[in-house]
Protein backbone atom coordinates (compact mmCIF):
# COMPACT_ATOMS: atom_id res chain seq x y z
CA UNK A 1 0.00 0.00 0.00
CA UNK A 2 2.68 2.43 1.03
CA UNK A 3 4.71 1.64 -2.06
CA UNK A 4 1.72 2.32 -4.34
CA UNK A 5 0.93 5.57 -2.51
CA UNK A 6 4.50 6.75 -2.86
CA UNK A 7 4.46 5.97 -6.59
CA UNK A 8 1.38 8.07 -7.05
CA UNK A 9 3.02 10.99 -5.20
CA UNK A 10 6.10 10.72 -7.39
CA UNK A 11 4.04 10.52 -10.59
CA UNK A 12 2.04 13.66 -9.77
CA UNK A 13 4.94 16.14 -10.36
CA UNK A 14 5.84 14.27 -13.54
CA UNK A 15 2.26 14.65 -14.83
CA UNK A 16 2.24 18.37 -13.94
CA UNK A 17 5.54 18.86 -15.76
CA UNK A 18 4.27 17.13 -18.86
CA UNK A 19 1.06 19.20 -18.80
CA UNK A 20 3.09 22.41 -18.48
CA UNK A 21 5.27 21.41 -21.42
CA UNK A 22 2.23 20.64 -23.57
CA UNK A 23 0.56 23.96 -22.68
CA UNK A 24 3.75 25.90 -23.37
CA UNK A 25 4.13 24.23 -26.76
CA UNK A 26 0.52 25.04 -27.67
CA UNK A 27 0.94 28.69 -26.58
CA UNK A 28 4.14 29.13 -28.59
CA UNK A 29 2.50 27.61 -31.66
CA UNK A 30 -0.52 29.92 -31.28
CA UNK A 31 1.72 32.96 -30.78
CA UNK A 32 3.54 32.29 -34.03
CA UNK A 33 0.31 31.74 -35.94
CA UNK A 34 -1.56 34.75 -34.49
CA UNK A 35 -0.71 37.99 -36.34
CA UNK A 36 -2.52 40.07 -33.74
CA UNK A 37 -0.20 38.83 -31.01
CA UNK A 38 2.77 39.51 -33.25
CA UNK A 39 1.54 43.06 -33.86
CA UNK A 40 1.27 43.70 -30.14
CA UNK A 41 4.78 42.45 -29.53
CA UNK A 42 6.50 44.26 -32.42
CA UNK A 43 4.50 47.43 -32.79
CA UNK A 44 7.55 49.65 -32.27
CA UNK A 45 9.32 47.85 -35.11
CA UNK A 46 6.47 48.51 -37.57
CA UNK A 47 5.91 52.21 -36.80
CA UNK A 48 8.33 55.09 -36.67
CA UNK A 49 7.41 57.28 -33.73
CA UNK A 50 8.96 60.75 -33.76
CA UNK A 51 10.56 61.63 -30.48
CA UNK A 52 10.39 64.88 -28.59
CA UNK A 53 14.11 65.30 -29.27
CA UNK A 54 13.45 65.09 -33.01
CA UNK A 55 10.79 67.80 -32.81
CA UNK A 56 13.18 69.92 -30.82
CA UNK A 57 15.84 69.53 -33.50
CA UNK A 58 13.34 70.55 -36.17
CA UNK A 59 12.57 73.71 -34.31
CA UNK A 60 16.20 74.56 -33.86
CA UNK A 61 17.14 73.81 -37.44
CA UNK A 62 14.26 75.86 -38.76
CA UNK A 63 15.95 79.02 -37.52
CA UNK A 64 19.19 78.38 -39.39
CA UNK A 65 19.62 80.19 -42.70
CA UNK A 66 20.40 78.10 -45.77
CA UNK A 67 24.01 78.67 -46.79
CA UNK A 68 24.28 76.16 -49.59
CA UNK A 69 23.80 78.78 -52.25
CA UNK A 70 23.50 82.38 -51.21
CA UNK A 71 22.97 83.51 -54.79
CA UNK A 72 19.53 81.88 -54.80
CA UNK A 73 18.25 85.02 -53.10
CA UNK A 74 17.36 88.42 -54.31
CA UNK A 75 14.90 91.00 -55.50
CA UNK A 76 12.48 91.12 -58.32
CA UNK A 77 11.34 94.13 -60.28
CA UNK A 78 9.59 95.18 -63.42
CA UNK A 79 12.32 97.78 -63.84
CA UNK A 80 15.40 97.20 -61.74
CA UNK A 81 16.00 100.74 -60.55
CA UNK A 82 15.59 102.83 -57.38
CA UNK A 83 15.28 100.09 -54.79
CA UNK A 84 17.00 99.09 -51.59
CA UNK A 85 19.54 96.40 -52.41
CA UNK A 86 19.42 94.67 -49.05
CA UNK A 87 18.35 91.08 -49.65
CA UNK A 88 16.65 88.85 -47.10
CA UNK A 89 19.43 86.54 -45.96
CA UNK A 90 17.23 83.69 -44.71
CA UNK A 91 14.94 82.94 -47.64
CA UNK A 92 15.64 79.28 -46.97
CA UNK A 93 14.56 79.42 -43.32
CA UNK A 94 11.32 77.91 -42.12
CA UNK A 95 9.29 79.96 -39.63
CA UNK A 96 9.45 79.23 -35.92
CA UNK A 97 5.98 77.72 -35.91
CA UNK A 98 6.80 75.26 -38.68
CA UNK A 99 6.67 72.40 -36.16
CA UNK A 100 2.89 72.56 -36.59
CA UNK A 101 3.38 72.12 -40.30
CA UNK A 102 5.60 69.11 -39.61
CA UNK A 103 2.99 67.57 -37.36
CA UNK A 104 0.37 68.05 -40.06
CA UNK A 105 2.69 66.29 -42.48
CA UNK A 106 2.36 62.96 -40.70
CA UNK A 107 -0.70 61.16 -42.00
CA UNK A 108 -2.15 57.76 -41.10
CA UNK A 109 -3.46 55.66 -43.96
CA UNK A 110 -4.62 52.00 -43.77
CA UNK A 111 -2.86 51.62 -40.45
CA UNK A 112 0.54 52.65 -41.78
CA UNK A 113 2.25 55.89 -40.84
CA UNK A 114 3.17 57.76 -44.03
CA UNK A 115 5.29 60.89 -44.10
CA UNK A 116 5.28 63.57 -46.77
CA UNK A 117 9.06 63.55 -46.29
CA UNK A 118 9.25 60.34 -48.30
CA UNK A 119 10.98 60.78 -51.64
CA UNK A 120 8.73 60.10 -54.59
CA UNK A 121 9.88 57.71 -57.28
CA UNK A 122 10.05 60.52 -59.82
CA UNK A 123 11.94 63.62 -58.73
CA UNK A 124 11.71 66.05 -61.64
CA UNK A 125 14.17 68.46 -60.01
CA UNK A 126 16.95 65.87 -59.95
CA UNK A 127 18.62 65.40 -63.32
CA UNK A 128 20.81 67.19 -65.85
CA UNK A 129 20.80 69.62 -68.73
CA UNK A 130 21.39 67.98 -72.11
CA UNK A 131 21.99 69.49 -75.53
CA UNK A 132 18.99 69.22 -77.83
CA UNK A 133 18.95 70.37 -81.45
CA UNK A 134 15.14 70.65 -81.26
CA UNK A 135 15.40 73.57 -78.89
CA UNK A 136 14.20 76.27 -78.56
CA UNK A 137 10.51 75.41 -78.63
CA UNK A 138 9.62 78.72 -80.32
CA UNK A 139 11.25 81.69 -81.99
CA UNK A 140 12.23 84.68 -79.92
CA UNK A 141 11.93 86.82 -83.04
CA UNK A 142 8.41 85.72 -83.94
CA UNK A 143 6.69 85.46 -80.57
CA UNK A 144 6.15 89.21 -80.36
CA UNK A 145 2.46 88.82 -79.59
CA UNK A 146 3.22 87.50 -76.10
CA UNK A 147 6.84 88.38 -75.26
CA UNK A 148 7.85 91.62 -73.58
CA UNK A 149 10.57 93.27 -75.65
CA UNK A 150 12.85 93.61 -72.62
CA UNK A 151 12.90 89.79 -72.25
CA UNK A 152 13.15 88.86 -75.95
CA UNK A 153 16.92 88.62 -76.16
CA UNK A 154 16.79 87.94 -79.91
CA UNK A 155 15.73 91.57 -80.27
CA UNK A 156 18.76 92.87 -78.37
CA UNK A 157 22.43 93.28 -79.27
CA UNK A 158 23.20 89.83 -77.91
CA UNK A 159 24.86 87.59 -80.50
CA UNK A 160 25.34 84.31 -78.63
CA UNK A 161 22.23 82.17 -78.16
CA UNK A 162 23.75 78.81 -77.34
CA UNK A 163 21.83 78.88 -74.04
CA UNK A 164 18.65 78.15 -76.03
CA UNK A 165 19.81 74.70 -77.14
CA UNK A 166 19.33 72.68 -73.95
CA UNK A 167 16.52 70.82 -72.24
CA UNK A 168 16.15 69.47 -68.74
CA UNK A 169 16.25 65.67 -68.39
CA UNK A 170 15.05 64.26 -65.04
CA UNK A 171 17.24 61.49 -63.71
CA UNK A 172 14.78 58.75 -62.82
CA UNK A 173 11.66 59.46 -64.86
CA UNK A 174 10.66 60.07 -68.43
CA UNK A 175 9.42 63.54 -69.25
CA UNK A 176 7.59 63.58 -72.60
CA UNK A 177 8.57 66.24 -75.12
CA UNK A 178 6.28 69.25 -75.13
CA UNK A 179 3.97 69.30 -78.14
CA UNK A 180 1.59 72.24 -78.27
CA UNK A 181 -1.42 70.54 -79.91
CA UNK A 182 -1.21 67.68 -77.42
CA UNK A 183 -0.91 70.15 -74.57
CA UNK A 184 -3.97 72.14 -75.70
CA UNK A 185 -6.04 68.98 -76.10
CA UNK A 186 -5.10 67.91 -72.59
CA UNK A 187 -6.07 71.36 -71.33
CA UNK A 188 -9.40 71.46 -73.17
CA UNK A 189 -12.01 73.46 -71.24
CA UNK A 190 -9.41 74.22 -68.56
CA UNK A 191 -7.87 77.36 -67.07
CA UNK A 192 -4.23 77.68 -66.02
CA UNK A 193 -3.51 80.59 -63.65
CA UNK A 194 -0.11 82.02 -62.70
CA UNK A 195 -0.15 84.29 -59.65
CA UNK A 196 3.09 85.86 -58.50
CA UNK A 197 5.83 88.36 -59.32
CA UNK A 198 7.52 89.25 -62.62
CA UNK A 199 9.26 85.85 -62.71
CA UNK A 200 5.75 84.39 -62.71
CA UNK A 201 4.95 86.73 -65.57
CA UNK A 202 7.95 85.37 -67.45
CA UNK A 203 6.68 81.84 -66.95
CA UNK A 204 3.25 82.92 -68.20
CA UNK A 205 4.72 84.51 -71.34
CA UNK A 206 6.85 81.44 -71.92
CA UNK A 207 3.81 79.15 -71.81
CA UNK A 208 1.89 81.43 -74.18
CA UNK A 209 4.75 81.19 -76.68
CA UNK A 210 5.00 77.44 -76.23
CA UNK A 211 1.25 76.92 -76.66
CA UNK A 212 1.11 79.10 -79.79
CA UNK A 213 4.37 77.81 -81.24
CA UNK A 214 5.66 81.38 -81.17
CA UNK A 215 3.52 82.27 -84.17
CA UNK A 216 1.07 85.13 -84.53
CA UNK A 217 -2.27 83.75 -83.40
CA UNK A 218 -5.06 86.23 -84.14
CA UNK A 219 -7.66 83.63 -83.20
CA UNK A 220 -6.50 83.67 -79.56
CA UNK A 221 -8.95 85.78 -77.57
CA UNK A 222 -8.10 88.39 -74.95
CA UNK A 223 -10.48 87.55 -72.10
CA UNK A 224 -8.92 89.78 -69.47
CA UNK A 225 -12.21 91.59 -68.88
CA UNK A 226 -13.74 88.38 -67.56
CA UNK A 227 -11.23 88.57 -64.70
CA UNK A 228 -11.13 92.33 -64.25
CA UNK A 229 -7.69 92.45 -65.86
CA UNK A 230 -7.96 95.80 -67.61
CA UNK A 231 -5.58 98.73 -67.59
CA UNK A 232 -6.76 101.35 -65.13
CA UNK A 233 -6.49 105.04 -65.88
CA UNK A 234 -2.96 106.23 -65.18
CA UNK A 235 -1.57 102.70 -64.83
CA UNK A 236 1.48 101.53 -66.80
CA UNK A 237 -0.06 98.10 -67.37
CA UNK A 238 -3.01 96.03 -66.17
CA UNK A 239 -2.69 93.81 -63.11
CA UNK A 240 -2.52 90.82 -65.40
CA UNK A 241 -3.54 89.19 -68.67
CA UNK A 242 -5.83 86.34 -69.71
CA UNK A 243 -5.98 84.67 -73.14
CA UNK A 244 -8.12 81.86 -74.50
CA UNK A 245 -7.38 79.38 -77.29
CA UNK A 246 -10.87 79.00 -78.80
CA UNK A 247 -10.39 75.62 -80.48
CA UNK A 248 -9.90 73.89 -77.14
CA UNK A 249 -11.36 76.55 -74.85
CA UNK A 250 -8.05 76.66 -72.98
CA UNK A 251 -7.42 79.80 -70.90
CA UNK A 252 -4.00 80.87 -69.67
CA UNK A 253 -3.80 83.86 -67.33
CA UNK A 254 -1.40 85.75 -65.11
CA UNK A 255 -2.14 88.01 -62.13
CA UNK A 256 0.53 90.20 -60.57
CA UNK A 257 0.82 89.59 -56.83
CA UNK A 258 4.48 89.91 -55.88
CA UNK A 259 3.95 89.17 -52.18
CA UNK A 260 0.85 86.91 -52.38
CA UNK A 261 -0.69 89.17 -49.74
CA UNK A 262 -4.04 90.91 -50.03
CA UNK A 263 -3.25 94.57 -50.74
CA UNK A 264 -5.91 97.12 -49.75
CA UNK A 265 -5.45 100.93 -49.89
CA UNK A 266 -6.10 102.50 -46.51
CA UNK A 267 -7.70 105.48 -48.28
CA UNK A 268 -9.07 104.56 -51.68
CA UNK A 269 -9.59 108.20 -52.65
CA UNK A 270 -5.93 109.11 -52.02
CA UNK A 271 -3.43 107.83 -54.60
CA UNK A 272 -0.60 108.42 -52.11
CA UNK A 273 -2.30 106.39 -49.39
CA UNK A 274 -0.48 103.63 -47.57
CA UNK A 275 -1.57 100.13 -48.50
CA UNK A 276 -2.50 97.46 -45.98
CA UNK A 277 -0.43 94.35 -46.70
CA UNK A 278 -2.44 91.53 -45.12
CA UNK A 279 0.13 88.84 -44.39
CA UNK A 280 -2.52 86.29 -43.40
CA UNK A 281 -4.91 86.87 -46.28
CA UNK A 282 -4.43 85.73 -49.89
CA UNK A 283 -5.06 88.20 -52.73
CA UNK A 284 -8.71 89.07 -53.37
CA UNK A 285 -8.27 88.06 -57.01
CA UNK A 286 -7.34 84.52 -56.01
CA UNK A 287 -10.15 84.26 -53.47
CA UNK A 288 -12.66 85.43 -56.08
CA UNK A 289 -11.60 83.38 -59.09
CA UNK A 290 -10.16 80.20 -57.56
CA UNK A 291 -13.32 78.21 -58.46
CA UNK A 292 -12.59 78.89 -62.15
CA UNK A 293 -9.03 77.55 -62.07
CA UNK A 294 -7.98 74.03 -63.00
CA UNK A 295 -4.25 74.61 -62.54
CA UNK A 296 -2.79 77.20 -60.15
CA UNK A 297 0.91 78.14 -60.04
CA UNK A 298 2.04 80.43 -57.20
CA UNK A 299 5.37 82.11 -56.58
CA UNK A 300 6.86 84.85 -54.44
CA UNK A 301 10.24 85.83 -53.03
CA UNK A 302 12.08 88.67 -54.74
CA UNK A 303 9.91 91.55 -53.50
CA UNK A 304 10.54 90.67 -49.87
CA UNK A 305 13.04 93.40 -49.07
CA UNK A 306 12.69 96.64 -47.16
CA UNK A 307 13.22 98.81 -50.23
CA UNK A 308 10.30 97.25 -52.08
CA UNK A 309 7.97 97.30 -49.08
CA UNK A 310 8.71 100.92 -48.22
CA UNK A 311 8.72 102.02 -51.87
CA UNK A 312 5.27 100.51 -52.41
CA UNK A 313 3.99 102.02 -49.12
CA UNK A 314 3.00 98.57 -47.89
CA UNK A 315 2.10 98.39 -44.19
CA UNK A 316 2.00 94.92 -42.64
CA UNK A 317 -1.36 93.83 -41.27
CA UNK A 318 -2.37 90.66 -39.40
CA UNK A 319 -5.87 89.76 -38.19
CA UNK A 320 -7.23 92.88 -39.89
CA UNK A 321 -5.08 95.35 -37.94
CA UNK A 322 -1.51 96.69 -38.10
CA UNK A 323 1.06 94.09 -37.12
CA UNK A 324 2.50 94.77 -33.68
CA UNK A 325 4.75 91.72 -33.49
CA UNK A 326 8.27 93.11 -34.01
CA UNK A 327 9.74 89.69 -34.70
CA UNK A 328 7.12 88.96 -37.34
CA UNK A 329 7.85 92.36 -38.89
CA UNK A 330 11.37 91.24 -39.81
CA UNK A 331 11.37 90.71 -43.56
CA UNK A 332 12.36 87.05 -43.54
CA UNK A 333 9.80 86.17 -40.87
CA UNK A 334 7.06 88.16 -42.60
CA UNK A 335 7.70 86.36 -45.86
CA UNK A 336 7.72 82.93 -44.22
CA UNK A 337 4.54 83.73 -42.31
CA UNK A 338 2.83 84.76 -45.55
CA UNK A 339 3.96 81.69 -47.49
CA UNK A 340 2.66 79.34 -44.81
CA UNK A 341 -0.60 81.32 -44.56
CA UNK A 342 -1.25 81.19 -48.31
CA UNK A 343 -0.39 77.50 -48.48
CA UNK A 344 -2.77 76.67 -45.62
CA UNK A 345 -5.57 78.64 -47.27
CA UNK A 346 -5.15 77.05 -50.71
CA UNK A 347 -4.88 73.58 -49.20
CA UNK A 348 -8.09 74.18 -47.25
CA UNK A 349 -9.89 75.01 -50.51
CA UNK A 350 -8.82 71.91 -52.43
CA UNK A 351 -11.54 69.59 -51.05
CA UNK A 352 -14.15 72.03 -52.38
CA UNK A 353 -12.45 72.14 -55.80
CA UNK A 354 -11.40 68.54 -56.50
CA UNK A 355 -10.40 69.22 -60.11
CA UNK A 356 -7.89 71.93 -59.09
CA UNK A 357 -4.18 71.07 -59.20
CA UNK A 358 -2.15 73.59 -57.19
CA UNK A 359 1.60 74.18 -57.46
CA UNK A 360 4.01 76.46 -55.62
CA UNK A 361 7.11 77.28 -57.65
CA UNK A 362 10.35 77.62 -55.73
CA UNK A 363 12.44 80.78 -55.98
CA UNK A 364 14.29 81.59 -59.18
CA UNK A 365 18.00 82.25 -58.50
CA UNK A 366 19.79 85.43 -59.46
CA UNK A 367 23.43 85.55 -60.54
CA UNK A 368 25.04 88.90 -59.78
CA UNK A 369 28.83 88.53 -59.61
CA UNK A 370 31.25 91.09 -58.14
CA UNK A 371 28.50 93.32 -56.82
CA UNK A 372 24.78 93.86 -56.97
CA UNK A 373 22.66 95.41 -59.73
CA UNK A 374 23.65 98.96 -58.73
CA UNK A 375 27.20 98.29 -57.52
CA UNK A 376 28.75 96.88 -60.67
CA UNK A 377 27.37 93.34 -60.41
CA UNK A 378 27.39 91.46 -63.72
CA UNK A 379 26.48 88.14 -65.32
CA UNK A 380 28.53 88.26 -68.51
CA UNK A 381 29.19 84.54 -68.88
CA UNK A 382 27.87 83.17 -72.20
CA UNK A 383 29.22 79.62 -71.88
CA UNK A 384 26.38 77.22 -71.06
CA UNK A 385 26.74 75.09 -67.94
CA UNK A 386 30.15 76.49 -67.01
CA UNK A 387 29.48 75.51 -63.40
CA UNK A 388 28.13 72.02 -64.07
CA UNK A 389 25.14 70.39 -65.69
CA UNK A 390 23.69 68.05 -63.07
CA UNK A 391 21.58 68.27 -59.92
CA UNK A 392 22.01 65.27 -57.62
CA UNK A 393 20.55 66.56 -54.36
CA UNK A 394 17.32 64.95 -53.13
CA UNK A 395 15.66 67.90 -51.39
CA UNK A 396 14.78 71.35 -52.60
CA UNK A 397 17.14 74.30 -52.20
CA UNK A 398 14.15 76.45 -51.24
CA UNK A 399 13.55 75.29 -47.69
CA UNK A 400 10.70 77.71 -47.04
CA UNK A 401 8.47 76.50 -49.88
CA UNK A 402 9.49 72.89 -49.33
CA UNK A 403 8.65 73.11 -45.64
CA UNK A 404 5.37 74.94 -46.15
CA UNK A 405 4.07 72.25 -48.52
CA UNK A 406 4.76 69.31 -46.21
CA UNK A 407 1.52 67.58 -45.31
CA UNK A 408 -0.52 69.40 -47.97
CA UNK A 409 -1.85 68.40 -51.37
CA UNK A 410 -0.11 71.31 -53.08
CA UNK A 411 2.74 70.17 -55.30
CA UNK A 412 6.18 71.74 -55.38
CA UNK A 413 7.44 73.01 -58.74
CA UNK A 414 11.10 72.84 -57.82
CA UNK A 415 13.19 74.87 -60.27
CA UNK A 416 15.79 76.49 -58.00
CA UNK A 417 18.78 74.13 -58.26
CA UNK A 418 18.38 73.39 -61.97
CA UNK A 419 18.12 77.13 -62.74
CA UNK A 420 21.15 77.85 -60.57
CA UNK A 421 23.28 76.08 -63.21
CA UNK A 422 22.19 78.49 -65.97
CA UNK A 423 23.78 81.86 -65.17
CA UNK A 424 24.42 82.43 -68.90
CA UNK A 425 20.68 82.66 -69.57
CA UNK A 426 19.95 86.03 -67.94
CA UNK A 427 19.20 89.32 -69.72
CA UNK A 428 22.61 90.60 -68.54
CA UNK A 429 23.59 94.00 -69.97
CA UNK A 430 21.88 93.46 -73.32
CA UNK A 431 18.93 95.61 -74.29
CA UNK A 432 17.04 96.93 -77.26
CA UNK A 433 18.99 99.89 -78.59
CA UNK A 434 18.00 103.12 -76.93
CA UNK A 435 15.79 101.42 -74.33
CA UNK A 436 18.29 99.95 -71.91
CA UNK A 437 19.67 101.13 -68.58
CA UNK A 438 23.29 102.06 -69.25
CA UNK A 439 25.70 100.18 -67.02
CA UNK A 440 23.00 98.10 -65.31
CA UNK A 441 22.86 94.32 -65.58
CA UNK A 442 19.67 92.33 -65.18
CA UNK A 443 20.89 89.08 -63.64
CA UNK A 444 17.49 88.22 -62.23
CA UNK A 445 15.17 87.89 -65.22
CA UNK A 446 15.77 85.38 -68.00
CA UNK A 447 16.02 85.60 -71.75
CA UNK A 448 13.04 84.12 -73.57
CA UNK A 449 13.11 81.57 -75.06
CA UNK A 450 15.16 80.25 -72.19
CA UNK A 451 15.16 78.72 -68.75
CA UNK A 452 11.47 79.39 -67.88
CA UNK A 453 10.52 77.13 -70.80
CA UNK A 454 11.99 74.23 -68.80
CA UNK A 455 9.91 75.28 -65.79
CA UNK A 456 6.80 74.91 -67.92
CA UNK A 457 7.90 71.53 -69.25
CA UNK A 458 8.18 70.34 -65.65
CA UNK A 459 4.79 71.86 -64.87
CA UNK A 460 3.08 70.19 -67.82
CA UNK A 461 4.68 66.84 -66.95
CA UNK A 462 3.27 67.05 -63.42
CA UNK A 463 -0.19 68.18 -64.48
Amino acid sequence: MKGGYNFRLMGKPISLTLAALVCTTILLWAWEKNPFADTLLLAREHFTVPSIDFLGDSANNSSKPMKKNESVQGKDSHSITNEDTKVVENFGTAPIDSIAAFSAGMQESDGNMQSSYQTEACNYAKGRWVADSRRPLYSGLKCKQWLSEMWACRLTQRTDFSFEGYRWKPMNCEMPDFERSTFLRRMQDKTIAFIGDSLGRQQFQSLMCMASGGEDSPEVQNVGKEYGLVKRRGAIRPDGWAYRFPDTNTTILYYWSASLCDLVPLNISDKASDIAMHLDRPPAFMRQFLPRFDVLVLNTGHHWNRGKINGNRWVMYVDGKPNEDKKRAEIGNAKNFTVYSVVRWVDSQLPSHPRLKAFFRTISPRHFFNGDWNTGGTCDNTTPLAGGSEVVQEGSSDLVIDGALKGTKIKILDITALSQLRDEGHISHYSIRGKGNAGINDCLHWCLPGIPDAWNELLVAQI
